[in-house]
């Protein structure tokens, strides 16, 4: 199953995807956040109404948990990128922190702010924890999981090259693009065979499986959840692979106009367009 959080007449609510409908849920639970915490998904899916969808042209997206608790990304989690960047080998992962209202939803501009004109593309696999846990084994991390997602990890280069911190980067408002919905496990077949694309204005600047990752899944999962309680509705984005614009001879750097999209077989097709900052 498909759910999503977008908007109708400028109110927002939550449902499922099918069928290019979108069934308003929003009278069962205050959001898909609080749907997951419930553990509802699997029994409002099946039991769910599907009468009165609103046509996807009469909605507007937004990101598929606009309150996480927490977003965790990770860095350097493939080996193409590891080696682009110059980083050492580790032994664990590399997590920064993003910040809720760094996101957007499908759509809806990626923003370039206006103290930088060094905005950089990162698709990823998003991973929504469904099951609170702290110190998850990772042959139980699976069953933590509610569904996976497209994600645009957004990156403002200069400003994360300030210092050895990733955060101011990673950051700005409308960087983070999150969507269009989220894909429950039971409607994916081999996750590592799953092919993630992402394209500027058409062209494949990076593309790889899911199981080409350095830490896989049930891995990061493990770790985040030494360190801090998983909470229904975290988002935990996996890492991007080669091919980011800043190592490009000369540097791809996103601009107003230009059209990103994130594609991972069976989950979705995140599409943004750039737009800079507004004044004020």
């Amino acid at each position: 199953m498909k759910f999503a959080t977008f908007s109708i007449n400028g109110t927002p609510t939550w449902g499922i995807i099918e069928g290019g409908l979108a069934f308003d849920l929003g009278g069962r639970f205050a959001d898909l956040k609080a749907c997951i915490a419930a553990g509802a998904l699997q029994d409002i899916g099946d039991h769910a109404m599907r009468t009165g969808g609103h046509s996807l042209a009469d909605i507007t997206w937004l990101p598929v948990i606009p309150n996480p608790d927490k977003v965790l990304c990770v860095g350097l989690n493939y080996e193409m990128h590891r080696q682009e960047t110059g980083r050492d080998v580790v032994a664990h992962p590399t997590i920064f922190a993003r910040f809720a209202n760094s996101q957007t939803g499908h759509l809806a501009p990626m923003v370039r702010p206006h103290v930088s004109t060094e905005l950089d593309y990162e698709g990823e696999l998003a991973i929504i924890i469904g099951k609170p846990g702290r110190y998850i084994e990772p042959d139980a991390a699976f069953a933590h999981v509610a569904g996976y997602a497209c994600y645009n990890d957004g990156s403002v280069r200069d400003w994360q090259r300030h210092s050895h911190q990733f955060i101011p980067g990673k950051n700005f408002p409308g960087t983070g693009a999150f969507g269009p919905w989220m894909v429950t496990p039971d409607d994916i077949g081999d996750l590592d065979a799953l092919r993630l694309q992402t394209r500027v204005n058409g062209a494949v600047v990076q593309e790889a499986q899911l199981g080409q990752m350095i830490f896989d899944i049930p891995s990061v999962i493990a770790y985040c959840s030494a360190f801090t309680r998983l909470e229904p509705g975290d988002v935990i984005a996996t890492g991007t692979p080669g091919g980011v614009g800043a190592k490009r001879k000369p540097p791809l750097w996103l601009a107003p106009g230009d059209v990103v999209e994130v594609e991972i077989d069976e989950i979705g097709l995140l599409r943004n367009t750039v737009a800079d900052e507004s004044p004020g």
